[in-house]
């Protein structure tokens, strides 16, 4: 069965790359642009992964992770921050708002494979 991840992000262009990257590879991919529509597609779709922006409209990807993991139905779904916030700390906060992994942006496309395989081998 093919495995679906859903990219929130607000940015077209990258999601049309992580998009064309995981489609490419087999997997399914549901997008959202803001972090309130992220919430709501999550709790829709209950994908098998999360790719999270952190700077997003509406609700940011902190926020959007907490209430995606206060949900029970949804709380077990990793969820892999894919944000241009790089500075020491940061990781850790995404961490600390629930995300199970963490890619600074710019990424290379294998790792960025690499840490979705992780989590869906």
């Amino acid at each position: 069965m093919t495995k679906r991840v859903l990219v929130i992000e607000d940015t077209l262009d990258n999601r049309q790359i992580i998009r064309d990257l995981l489609v490419n590879s087999g997997y399914e991919v549901i997008e959202a642009e803001d972090g309130g529509a992220g919430v709501v597609k999550a709790a829709e779709v209950k994908p098998d992964l999360i790719l999270m922006d952190i700077q997003l409209p509406v609700l940011d990807g902190y926020e959007a992770t907490r209430r995606i993991k206060a949900n029970p139905e949804l709380e077990d779904i990793p969820i892999i921050a894919v944000t241009s916030y790089a500075l020491s700390g940061d990781e850790a906060k995404t961490k600390a708002a629930g995300c199970d992994g963490y890619i600074a942006k710019p990424f290379s496309p294998r790792e960025l494979l690499a840490m979705v395989r992780k989590f869906l081998p």
